[in-house]
């Protein structure tokens, strides 16, 4: 492949582009209109460009490229677009140079890409309805967060994966999650109060797929955490799975409506 032709034909795409956004703010731009249009064919003229980049493996005028067209979805207001491709950009600017991870953190750009990947999850979770999407690009956030130790940032976005897991019936998944965000809250002096909550919605994974398994699990998360032993949850699982076995539905249904008079259960298990 001719990179040096694709690095110029990118050149020239970025050129054109620069000049369609300057023409746009010009007098004479306002005055016919079209400014709107000019700054979405720079747009895609920086997408294009930021491709070619990337083909002649040229990903620091990639990473800019990306950049640029990012900006410029901004101020369209196209917050899924700005935000993908400032997702784009971190990961050409990541190739670019391998410590690029460190000099990334030590300017906050982890941060940055995070809350990218949660703008990106958001639409897909409220105007495009794509969870699959949404829980993947959580997951995304939730690493880049782990990359500058914000363990409570990250933990929100482990949250909505387990939640959206456990709604889409993927209960290995979400169990996975619910005790890893509880094993992270339970030695936090100010988050300890919600380890239990983690550890219960795991248990109602469990206890979804497996009786036994539920079990099992509960005297685990008792024995790591042994306030969840005295916790309403706890008690509340207990009495669900002496129900289950002995299946006696009023007991089951009394049960929950006992504990939902006091909070509220998640709906998103079908108990």
């Amino acid at each position: 492949m001719d990179t040096s032709g694709k690095e110029k034909e990118a050149m020239q795409l970025m050129a054109e582009a620069d000049k369609k956004v300057k023409s746009s703010g010009s007098f004479l731009g306002g005055m016919f209109g079209g400014s709107h249009h000019k700054v979405e064919d720079a747009c895609e003229m920086y997408a294009r460009a930021a491709n070619m980049f990337k083909m002649a493996k040229n990903w620091t005028a990639a990473g800019n490229a990306f950049c640029q067209g990012a900006r410029l979805h901004m101020q369209l207001q196209n917050k899924l677009d700005s935000a993908t491709s400032f997702v784009d950009a971190g990961n050409a600017y990541k190739k670019a140079d391998p410590q690029a991870i460190d000099i990334y953190t030590d300017m906050g750009r982890f941060t940055i890409a995070a809350k990218h990947h949660i703008t990106i999850a958001e639409v897909y979770e409220s105007e495009l309805v794509d969870i699959e999407k949404a829980i993947a690009h959580y997951e995304q956030a939730a690493d880049y967060y782990k990359g500058e130790e914000s363990n409570s940032s990250a933990n929100k976005c482990l949250l909505k994966v387990g939640h959206y897991s456990a709604q889409l019936e993927q209960y290995p998944k979400a169990i996975e999650i619910y005790e890893q965000v509880a094993t992270n809250t339970m030695d936090n002096p100010l988050l300890k109060y919600n380890a239990k909550e983690y550890f219960f919605k795991a248990s109602l994974c469990h206890f979804i797929v497996d009786e036994l398994n539920a079990k099992l699990a509960i005297e685990k998360y008792e024995e790591m955490f042994p306030a969840f032993a005295d916790s309403r949850e706890c008690k509340l699982l207990k009495k669900l799975l002496d129900a289950h076995e002995e299946q006696n539905c009023e007991a089951f249904t009394e049960a929950v409506k006992e504990f939902d008079s006091i909070s509220r259960l998640d709906h998103s298990f079908n108990l």
